[in-house]
């Protein structure tokens, strides 16, 4: 994990210099932290971005007592996985790292409200596509049995009329989102946060 340390070292840096305590924590991989308006698209709910590049679910976990423990948010959004697929790992194993996850949650902070972002379709990871489809069933089927678990399925709206992922919502990279991307994440989030939190 000590590839990630000069991430996680920022991160803990920018804690510091928040001026208001974080009651959304947006946490996950680059697609939580290149999320560029993030801040403004969901500044009602004080945010705080905790993404950090290149990140497995299973990095996610190993950090969690690093990056989330110091804070005390109200709710949490999460996004991860999409990695972990890409580095040859299976649903099973995926599956395995979200319950780890969702133990440290539920031990640092109780029933409190949780979202799962599905994994994307992607362009450059589209030969992992059924795997992508069976990691989504076995996360959202877990999230089931906590009462105050959400998954937030964003996966069909990426896709065109041909079932494919839509080209304009990627960059050329074809793995990470353009602004199209998030302007389509977006309201899915919203839709989550307004009907958990009083604003």
């Amino acid at each position: 994990m000590v590839w990630y340390e000069d991430e996680v070292k920022r991160l803990e840096a920018e804690r510091l210099a928040y001026t208001y305590n974080p009651e959304t924590i947006f946490y996950g991989s680059s697609s939580i932290r290149m999320w560029e308006t993030l801040y403004s698209d969901f500044a009602d709910f004080k945010p705080a971005n905790l993404g950090f590049g290149g990140s497995t679910l299973a990095a996610c976990v190993w950090y969690f007592d690093r990056l989330l423990l110091p804070l005390n948010p109200k709710q949490i959004v999460f996004y991860a996985g999409d990695n972990d697929l890409g580095d040859g790992r299976h649903p099973e194993e995926i599956f395995i790292f979200f319950q780890q996850m969702m133990a440290r949650v539920q031990a640092a902070y109780g029933d409190i409200p949780f979202a799962y972002i599905s994994v994307k379709p992607s362009i450059v990871r589209w030969n992992l596509n059924e795997s992508i489809k069976y990691t989504n069933k076995l996360i959202a089927g877990e999230l089931e049995k906590y009462p105050n678990g959400q998954y937030i399925d964003i996966y069909n709206s990426m896709l065109n009329t041909e079932g494919k992922p839509k080209n304009e919502l990627f960059l050329n990279d074809g793995l990470h989102m353009s602004a199209k991307g998030y302007d389509l994440w977006k309201p899915a989030v919203l839709n989550y946060l307004s009907g958990v939190v009083q604003v």
